[in-house]
């Protein structure tokens, strides 16, 4: 009896242990990956929805209220975020704030943007009389570096740079690459069919057709946010520098359908050259600017984050033409990791309509808002290209971050 008692106790310890271990791991895990801030509504219950490991700390409700009521006071406090209700992980910021609404979209429009700078998209060698040279590459250039003056003179195309590069002459180049500022020297190589050129490619403007998420604000400042992710180079994969651009109206007319392997397509066309706004951000989280007309869509609050829950939700995007329409789909899981700002959602179409048009989720969908509970908690971002019924999405609290920084000036 003694030894079995032993045995127990032993077994218990080690469980105990093992359960202790991995606790630890998973602290220092989302002690690195949840957020530092949350919003918070004094009008809602201050808590994580559906079936995740989390809570507030007991009390943060009642604290909630109290910030809200208070006149003149702070309407910040800080709290602990629980792990299986027990084991305190996080200390995190909240705030609390009425929910933003916004004009909910899921139209079609079409993008036209110019990079500030020009982006090096290929190193290309030159023909000269003494045999090949790479003079870009050389001078250290590279794939994805963004060409901002050359010769002193700003770069905004690639005319620019061969009225730069005509002379021959050595010219200082500076550029950007992963966020810092470069300077080299590079000296224009003459070609055997003509002309001093520098042996690279690069690309100055953009051109598409997304969906548009949302629009905030109210009489002359309104914003518009759209895709849900920024535009990429097709070569490089690095977000477009903005310079300059606009929005204007688009129409869908046609699909191509995704299958396991090759992601599907809206196929569309711009139908008007009137702006329909100005770009002013191209960034992480999605495209954002003026909006110049009357919104059409619903208006409706965006959930916090961590209101969003697995289970049943319904996606609003365009197939045809230019008025948008819901569909179903289920979350089936929920990231809070906040490296990953435009992964937080992985969503799973469940709507025969949008199945046998689409096959699930195609490319220019991006943007098309995600609606749960009369909410709207996220935008379509990404396709899994093995298999278009599942895809990504972004919480809409995080785009809806991102219109607080757009200058409306």
């Amino acid at each position: 009896m003694k030894k079995q008692i032993q045995k127990i106790c032993g077994l218990a310890a080690a469980l105990w242990a093992a359960f202790s271990l991995s606790s630890l791991g998973a602290v220092a895990y989302y002690q690195k990956t949840l957020p530092d801030q949350f919003y918070v509504s004094s009008a809602d219950a201050v808590s994580f929805s559906g079936a995740t490991p989390f809570s507030f700390a007991t009390g943060t409700d009642e604290r909630a209220r109290e910030a809200a009521a208070s006149v003149g006071g702070s309407q910040n406090f800080f709290t602990d975020v629980n792990l299986f209700g027990l084991i305190p992980v996080k200390d995190v910021h909240v705030s609390v704030a009425d929910k933003p609404v916004v004009t909910v979209s899921g139209r079609p429009f079409g993008v036209k943007m110019y990079t500030d700078g020009a982006v090096v998209v290929g190193i290309s060698p030159v023909k000269t009389k003494d045999g090949a040279k790479t003079p870009g590459e050389e001078a250290g250039l590279q794939v994805g570096d963004v060409i901002v003056t050359l010769g002193g003179q700003p770069i905004k195309s690639y005319t620019d740079i061969t009225a730069q590069a005509k002379a021959g002459q050595p010219l200082i180049c500076e550029y950007m690459r992963g966020g810092s500022r470069y300077s080299t020297t590079v000296t224009p190589a003459l070609s055997s069919e003509g002309g001093y050129k520098l042996g690279v490619w690069v690309r100055d403007s953009s051109a598409g057709i997304g969906t548009m998420t949302f629009v905030a604000g109210s009489g002359d400042n309104l914003i518009f946010a759209g895709l849900g992710h920024g535009i990429s180079d097709v070569d490089t994969k690095d977000i477009m520098p903005l310079a300059t651009g606009e929005i204007v109206s688009a129409r869908i007319s046609g699909v191509q359908k995704g299958q396991s392997g090759t992601p599907g397509e809206l196929k569309g066309l711009f139908t008007s050259e009137k702006a329909l706004g100005t770009l002013r951000q191209n960034g992480e989280t999605g495209v954002y600017g003026l909006f110049h007309q009357t919104p059409q869509g619903t208006t409706m609050p965006v959930a916090y984050k961590q209101e969003v829950k697995e289970g049943a939700a319904q996606i609003l995007c365009t197939l045809d033409g230019d008025t948008p329409k819901l569909y179903d789909i289920d979350i089936e899981k929920i990231n809070l990791n906040d490296r990953e700002r435009t992964k937080n959602l992985l969503i799973r179409v469940t709507d025969s309509e949008l199945l046998e048009k689409a096959g699930g989720i195609v490319q220019g969908m991006s943007g098309s808002p995600i609606i749960q509970n009369n909410q709207l908690v996220g935008a379509v971002t990404h396709v899994l290209v093995n298999d278009p019924t599942r895809g990504y999405g972004i919480f809409a609290e995080n785009m809806w971050e991102s219109t607080k920084t757009v200058s409306v000036s």
